[in-house]
């Protein structure tokens, strides 16, 4: 499947390179210069790392130039964490996000990251049983609180595999 490839940003007369506050800042793609420094790479382990994991593909200019989106980096950060940081090989990494999804992948790493560094979470409470009130019996599974439980427990089975493996 070839790469998608995208239009140069117009620049406007007076507009510097780095942009104008009238652009914003979220939604502009970044080079990969400017990606490898934001997860903390080299520009050329970016590359090899298009060549090993199916889902890192970077939009292109016609002049073949990478541009890479906040939910581009967000992967790449979640590839080096698990190369660099939990230890799995570029094999093992590309086998736990086929089996689990990217997008579940970066929720347990960032779970994890918060239970590793002591934060405290707001866990928001469900409004059916602050409306039932505490000696009310609510029903569990009409109110999502099942489904909820069940996640959790999916999420700390995948953070006790983590640990295991260490």
């Amino acid at each position: 499947m070839a790469s998608e490839r995208i239009k140069r940003w117009p620049r406007h007369k007076g507009q510097s390179r780095s942009g104008s506050a009238e652009n914003n800042v979220k939604d502009r793609p970044f080079r990969i210069g400017e990606a490898a420094k934001l997860v903390g790479v080299e520009a050329y382990v970016l590359r090899f790392w298009e060549t090993q994991f199916s889902f890192i593909r970077p939009k292109q200019s016609r002049s073949r130039h990478r541009y890479y989106t906040r939910a581009d980096v967000e992967a790449l950060k979640t590839v080096k964490r698990l190369l660099h940081t939990e230890g799995y090989t570029i094999a093992g990494a590309r086998r736990f996000v086929r089996e689990k999804g990217l997008d579940r992948v970066i929720d347990l790493l960032a779970v994890q990251q918060r239970v590793t560094s002591g934060r405290r979470t707001k866990v928001p409470l469900d409004a059916a049983s602050v409306a039932a009130g505490p000696d009310t019996p609510v029903n569990v599974r009409s109110n999502g609180v099942h489904r909820a439980l069940r996640e959790i427990l999916e999420d700390l089975r995948a953070l006790h595999k983590l640990v295991d493996v260490s």
